[in-house]
């Protein structure tokens, strides 16, 4: 009985177990079978008279089967008439058999996974720029050039965008598309690694917990704007303090700086009730208010990710084009109010001594890890369900673009506010904004307060983050559910669980532990899982990824599926970014962040030590993950150390490939010194870890 291939193999060879001695025969496939090989006897056609006989009445197709020439088309060979091949009069071959199957090259590698695909190309683009274009790049990345000195903070984001994250990108897109396979499967390459998929899918998973509750408050943000007044615009609600003033400030007034803003008091008093509440260790009850916001979030990410791309691809459609209209309404509403100059002017300004400070490089780093979505495996598991010859590097490039220029462009709308708040209080603009967040749910809410129509410039703005947050949200849980599904695809069969149900688990646990984040003392867990799931973890993600793919799995090897797919060999600024470049950029950031680590500080709070500590352990979570699959692969593999190692980092593909020489070489009766074929394992020789 012949095995069917494992998803996603770039060459269908026929499948054993890896710790099995005997290799399984193919038996002949029926005549009707759509994926049959050729056979004769049960046996491949690959020499000698039959192969030449075969081929006569069997033209192969090279397509996207040879890695050494250009994709061609397989749409002539699809077009031919099945049947007029299968009843074709064919002459017995030398042994007296028929051939009786067509050959695999007339099928592309999507049929043969039987994956589901993209409906249109553009439901894929606008998926993977919804994703990298989120809320980081609202109020992230400009709070990041006000705190890092203004434009001077685009020169390290832009040199960790082009040496560490484009490289890093584009390398996802080719694992994903070429494979086929979610983050953790698609570690079939080096089942070494494997844990480095777990690490991508624990990290996105991590992040829904308190991601989608930020979406929650702009929809709570949004119920509150439909009112003829804005409730952040003035002082006197039930929810104000005595220090409330909704005047300008003056800040030689010694006063001025215990007084705080209605924006700020709504925020802080009003919607999260931090107040209320003395650290991380009086969280109190959840405020039903936000809770019923985060369970209409979590509602729609389950209509969006129930039918898997068919239904999100359909979705960003809405979420990706909306947020580039309000912002283009919002930068012409603000470039004619009084001080919006000025705030372009900071933005722009660059002060080139922050260039000297670790911590400016360290929040480059993160910043464009985080906002392009390298480390997460979501680039990957959207890349999966492209068709085989796509042109992800096409798609890489447009992403890194389109999210660099959102960040660029969003700036500008931020600054001008900034400058106008910065103008109607009497205070430098960089005194207007001190935290993150504090900028899109304080400073920005007071700015539109004040102008003409303030509710509809409210809705406006906070359904633009609304449907940032949500494109970003969606792929963190698809990475999350096509990764589970796709490892343990025997078990979801064998339990008859679906996709429908596997995607309502996983969402109601992250509602669940989501809920401790609408507490009274939600802001600090906020801010603990916002600096703890996917900070230095992220940076180990991509590390270990670029390790895995450029110096085990081996940079030839890699190069070469790029050229099968896409037709063209990477340059060599690709390769040096893959195998040098880009690792050791990461393990510099790593080191500094370690070194430089800054106390645990939300507003004037200091996290107590035992909440340092678990935070640190929640972070390495993710990463600890990596060795423990690592050993567990290696205890598994069998035979002496050397081919124990030998297994585990050796492709499928090529491990096949290796059995398969070993059979023969038994069979001839010759002695082997090792189970492994050196000449197939690559990485014992140094040629696999010198090239380039």
């Amino acid at each position: 009985m012949s095995e069917s291939p494992e998803p996603g193999d770039p060459e269908q060879e026929p499948s054993k177990d890896e710790n099995s001695d005997d290799y399984q025969k193919l038996t002949a496939p029926s005549s009707d079978h759509p994926r049959s090989i050729p056979t004769v006897n049960g046996k491949n056609v690959s020499n000698g008279k039959d192969k030449k006989h075969f081929k006569k009445y069997f033209p192969t197709d090279e397509g996207y089967c040879s890695s050494s020439s250009t994709p061609k088309s397989s749409a002539p060979l699809a077009q031919e008439s099945t049947t007029d091949v299968l009843t074709a009069k064919l002459p017995d071959l030398t042994d007296g058999t028929l051939a009786v199957s067509l050959t695999e090259d007339a099928l592309t590698k999507e049929e043969k996974d039987n994956r589901p695909t993209w409906g249109k190309k553009a439901d894929f683009l606008l998926s993977i720029i919804g994703f990298a274009v989120d809320l980081a790049n609202i109020w992230r990345f400009p709070y990041l050039c006000y705190k890092n000195g203004g434009g001077v903070f685009l020169i390290p984001y832009s040199l960790m965008l082009v040496f560490g994250a484009l490289p890093l990108l584009y390398m996802e897109l080719v694992l994903g598309q070429y494979n086929r396979l979610g983050p953790i499967s698609v570690w079939k390459i080096c089942p070494l690694f494997k844990g480095v998929g777990y690490c991508a899918v624990m990290i996105s998973w991590y992040v829904s917990f308190y991601y989608n509750v930020i979406i929650g408050w702009t929809v709570y943000f949004i119920y509150k704007s439909f009112s003829s007044e804005l409730p952040w615009m003035q002082c006197g609600n039930e929810w104000n303090s005595e220090l409330c003033w909704s005047g300008s400030l003056n800040f030689s007034d010694t006063n001025a700086t215990n007084r705080t803003s209605p924006a700020q008091e709504f925020f802080e008093r009003e919607v999260l009730e931090i107040h209320l509440s003395t650290g991380i260790d009086d969280l109190g009850a959840p405020r039903w208010q936000l809770l019923i916001c985060v369970v209409l979030v979590f509602t729609i990410l389950y209509l969006s990710l129930f039918k898997g791309v068919k239904s999100s691809g359909k979705v960003v459609w809405v979420t990706a084009t909306a947020p580039y209209v309000i912002l283009t309404i919002l930068l012409l509403r603000g470039v004619v109010l009084p001080g919006a100059v000025n705030g372009i002017k900071y933005y722009l300004r660059p002060d080139i001594h922050k260039l000297l400070e670790a911590q400016v490089w360290i929040d480059a780093a993160v910043q464009v890890f985080y906002s392009v979505g390298v480390g997460f495996g979501v680039h990957l598991t959207y890349a999966s369900y492209n068709r085989f010859h796509n042109n992800c590097y096409r798609d890489c490039l447009l992403t890194t673009g389109a999210n660099s220029f959102t960040s660029f462009y969003s700036g500008f709308v931020i600054f001008v506010y900034l400058g106008y708040m910065a103008e109607k209080q009497g205070v430098p603009i960089n005194k207007v904004a001190s935290e993150g967040h504090g900028l899109v749910f304080q400073v920005y809410p007071e700015a539109i307060a004040t102008l003409p129509g303030a509710p509809f410039w409210a809705v406006l703005f906070f359904f633009m983050l609304l449907t940032l947050g949500l494109d970003s949200a969606m792929g963190g849980l698809e990475s999350v559910i096509t990764g589970l599904i796709d490892e343990f695809q025997p078990l979801f069969g064998r339990w008859r669980i679906r996709r429908e149900i596997f995607t309502a688990m996983v969402i109601s646990v992250s509602f669940c532990i989501g809920i401790v984040n609408v507490t009274r003392g939600g802001g600090y867990m906020m801010y603990w899982f916002d600096t703890y799931s996917a900070g230095i973890s992220l940076l180990f993600s991509a590390l270990l990824e670029a390790i895995g793919v450029a110096w085990i799995y081996g940079l030839e090897n890699f190069c070469e599926n790029i050229r099968e797919m896409l037709g063209f060999f990477p340059g060599l600024f690709w390769r040096l970014c893959w195998k040098f470049i880009s690792p050791i950029f990461l393990v510099a950031i790593i080191v500094s962040a370690i070194i430089t680590n800054p106390p645990l500080i939300y507003q004037s709070y200091k996290y107590p030590e035992w909440a340092v500590a678990l935070g640190w352990t929640f972070a390495l979570s993710s990463v600890i993950i990596v060795p423990v699959v690592a050993c567990y692969k290696l205890y598994k593999a069998r035979g002496s150390c050397t081919e124990r190692l030998a297994k585990v980092i050796t492709s499928k593909q090529d491990a096949k490939k290796a059995d398969k020489r070993h059979t023969e070489v038994t069979a001839t009766g010759k002695d082997l010194a090792h189970p492994v074929d050196e000449v197939v394992i690559k990485q014992f020789h140094m040629s696999h870890w010198v090239y380039v």
